[in-house]
Formats: C-alpha cells, sequence, structure tokens
C-alpha cells in the first residue's frame, strides 16, 4: 500500500511538472540550441543554412572591435548593477523608516519608470540631460549663470546608467522592503533598548537578515542586464563617439536587425549572443556556489 501510495505521489508531481518543462523546452531549451547552431552558419536575409564551423567565432576573436564590445558590456553591466542595489537598497532603508504613507509614496513615485511606456521615458531621460540649451539640467545651469554642458556626450557611461538604474533599481527596492518589514519588531526593539544606534541597526541586523534578498537581486539583476539594450538603443544607440556605449548585445542586435536587408547577419549575430548564453551559465553556476543559493530554496528547519 505504501509503495502505490509513493508511485501516486511520483505521478501526481511528474504531471504538475509538464506544463514547466513544456515551456522551459520551447522558449529556453530550443531558442538556445537554435541559436548555437545558426552561430555555425553563414545565414543572412535570404535564409540559407551554409554550415561554416567556427568561422564566426574566429572573426569574433580576431575583429579588432570585439574588446570595445567587451569592455562596454563590462562596464555597463557592472556600473548599472552597483548603481541598482545599492539605490535599491538606500530606498528600501529610508521608504522603511518613515511613515508607512510616505514611504508608500516614495516607493511608488520610484517605480513609476518601470511602468512608464520605454519610449516616454527615453524621451523624458533625453530631455532632462540634453546637450543643447534647452535641455533640463542646462536649463538650471544657465539660470543660476552656469554654461550648458554636453551630458550625453562627456558623461554617456553616467548618463546611462542612471537611465538604466531608475529602472532597475526599483525592483531591488520593492524585494529588500519586503523583506525589511518581515523582520521581526522584537529585534529592532530589543537593539533599541540595548543603546545601539540606528545605523548600528541597519549594519548588524537588518543588512544580515536580507542577505538572501540582496543575493537575488544581484544575481538576477547581473543576468538580467547582459541581455539588456533597450535604453542604450533608444537614447545613444552606442554613441555617441565611435561604439562608445556598444555592448555586446546591442551589438548582435545590429547586426541581425538594425541594418540594411542586405548586410543583415544572422550568423554572425547570434555569435555574441552564445557567448553571452555561456557567460551567464558560467555566471549562474558561481552565484550558486558563492551565494549559497541552494540553502535558500531548503525547507525551514523546524526548532
Amino acid at each position: 500500500m505504501a509503495f502505490g501510495r509513493r508511485w501516486v505521489r511520483i505521478a501526481v508531481l511528474a504531471l504538475m511538472l509538464v506544463p514547466a518543462t513544456i515551456v522551459i523546452v520551447l522558449f529556453m531549451v530550443i531558442p538556445a540550441v537554435l541559436t548555437v547552431l545558426i552561430s555555425l552558419t553563414n545565414l543572412d536575409y535570404r535564409f540559407i543554412w551554409e554550415w561554416i564551423g567556427l568561422a564566426n567565432y574566429q572573426k569574433f576573436i580576431t575583429d579588432i572591435n570585439t574588446p570595445i564590445f567587451v569592455k562596454n558590456t563590462i562596464i555597463f553591466v557592472t556600473g548599472t548593477l552597483t548603481f541598482n542595489v545599492l539605490v535599491g537598497l538606500f530606498l528600501a532603508l529610508v521608504s522603511t523608516h518613515v511613515h508607512d504613507t510616505l514611504g508608500t509614496l516614495m516607493r511608488a513615485l520610484w517605480y513609476l519608470p518601470r511602468v512608464m511606456p520605454s519610449v516616454i521615458y527615453a524621451f523624458i531621460m533625453m530631455w532632462i540631460f540634453s546637450p543643447m540649451d534647452t535641455g533640463f539640467l542646462n536649463t538650471i545651469l544657465r539660470g543660476l549663470g552656469g554654461r550648458p554642458v554636453a551630458w550625453t556626450f562627456h558623461y554617456y557611461w553616467p548618463f546611462l546608467i542612471i537611465v538604466n538604474g531608475f529602472i532597475g533599481c526599483s525592483l531591488g527596492m520593492v524585494i529588500f522592503s519586503s523583506a525589511i518589514k518581515s523582520i521581526p519588531q522584537d529585534y529592532i526593539i530589543a537593539a533599541k533598548v540595548d543603546g545601539a544606534s540606528q545605523l548600528t541597526i541597519v549594519r548588524r541586523i537588518i543588512l544580515p537578515l536580507i542577505k538572501w534578498q540582496i543575493a537575488f537581486v544581484v544575481a538576477y539583476q547581473t543576468l538580467s542586464l547582459l541581455a539588456s539594450f533597450e535604453y542604450i538603443l533608444l537614447t545613444l544607440d552606442g554613441g555617441p563617439g565611435y561604439y562608445s556605449t556598444e555592448v555586446m548585445i546591442l551589438q548582435a542586435y545590429h547586426l541581425a536587425f538594425g541594418q540594411y536587408l542586405a548586410s543583415m547577419r544572422y550568423g554572425y549575430a547570434t555569435v555574441f549572443v552564445t557567448i553571452l548564453l555561456v557567460i551567464g551559465l558560467i555566471l549562474s553556476v558561481v552565484y550558486w556556489k558563492v551565494f549559497r543559493l541552494r540553502e535558500l530554496m531548503a525547507e525551514p528547519k523546524m526548532e
């Protein structure tokens, strides 16, 4: 009887996993395999599969622009990730240490860029940081007697990090805020009774208790930023100079879709995507080990 119940349980679990398995295979495994296969071809706008082996990868290695794309990707991912995590954590700490109504309003305002249409948001940010005299920041500078600044030409990386950061930090803010609010107040009250300052409470109690949420946001944001190019495309489109902000995934887009029909190179474009896929898999394993994410998903131990 016990043996039969065990098999029934296994069958029910397997049946429940079927929909998720189908989705993963159709929308993750198959596209990943096709991406690798296409990178081994000379596929272009004619959609003729000409197998060329590792020629595209050899071209990637020998291309004089490859170091530029790699460097830009590192700058963009590390800079935006740092902004997202630190600013999101700061907003969460501030909004949970004020009145609930004010804190909710703060989080709602900071979440607004995430729900705003991408084109509208990009347009607003381009107007704020416009190098023209009519830009928002330059209008303020002129009113104070200063000279206009070419923000997007001289400070293009801080500009892109801010543009993407205002979107990314909102997710971390929501996750961190929920985690902070779930901390039992007895810990905070006991620390205050013992004479601990607010900074000490944050450093010794709050941050250690939300370490799993911080680890998750860091891992998720890293993998997300590797494949993120939307706001770079809508604002500077890889400029302002020669590939100044052209990250690897944006170069893949330009090779595959951003040029004239006759110059579209799907085979070479998928090389960039395949390399990013491999980097993402490696980082996933590293984060899994370093952050001990298995413990995050483990069942809580009974006291």
